[in-house]
C-alpha cells in the first residue's frame, strides 16, 4: 500500500465538507491531471534542449513520420497535430526562421504550398525524437511491462469511450 498523497488529502477534505457528494472521481482525474502537468514539463525539457517548443516538435515529427519527401500541406499538419491552421502557421514561421523547414511549391499542384523538412530539420528531429523516446522510457521506468500494458489498455478503452 502506498502512502496517502495530495489527491487523498483533497478527497478526504471534500468528504468531510460535503458528505452528500462522492468525490471518488478525483482519485482518478486528479491524479491524471497532476501526472499530465508533470509529464508535460518533463517532455518539454527535452524539446528545449533542441531549441524546440512542444508545437515545433509536433510539426517536425509529423513531417518526419510522413516519409520521403518529408513534406505536407499546412492543412494536413493541422489535422496531424490537432491544432488550428493559424497555430500551424505560427509554428512553421518559427521553424522557417530557424532553418528547419521551408515553404515550397507542391510538385503535384503548383498553386498549393507544402512545408518541407530541411536537412538540418531532419537531423534535429531525428536526434530530438531519439531523446524523446529515451525520456518517455525513463518516465515509465516505475512500471513493469504488465503494468504498462494494463495502463495502455485502460487508457485506450477510456479514450474510446470518450471518443478521443
Amino acid at each position: 500500500m502506498t502512502a496517502p498523497d495530495r489527491v487523498d488529502t483533497l478527497t478526504a477534505q471534500w468528504r468531510a465538507e460535503r458528505p452528500d457528494l462522492d468525490p471518488s472521481p478525483m482519485q482518478v482525474i486528479g491524479r491524471l491531471h497532476r501526472l499530465a502537468d508533470h509529464l508535460r514539463e518533463e517532455l518539454t525539457a527535452v524539446y528545449r534542449r533542441y531549441g524546440l517548443g512542444e508545437g515545433e516538435f509536433d510539426i517536425l515529427a509529423a513531417l518526419r513520420r510522413a516519409g520521403e519527401p518529408f513534406a505536407a500541406a499546412p492543412g494536413e499538419l493541422a489535422r496531424h497535430t490537432m491544432v488550428t491552421s493559424g497555430a500551424v502557421t505560427k509554428r512553421v514561421d518559427r521553424l522557417v526562421a530557424s532553418g528547419l523547414v521551408v515553404r515550397d511549391d507542391d510538385t503535384d499542384d503548383g498553386r498549393a504550398r507544402v512545408i518541407r523538412l530541411t536537412a538540418a530539420g531532419r537531423r534535429v528531429i531525428d536526434e530530438a525524437f531519439a531523446a524523446h523516446l529515451a525520456n518517455e522510457e525513463r518516465l515509465l521506468a516505475g512500471l513493469d511491462a504488465a503494468q504498462r500494458r494494463g495502463l495502455e489498455a485502460l487508457l485506450r478503452a477510456w479514450g474510446g469511450a470518450l471518443g478521443v
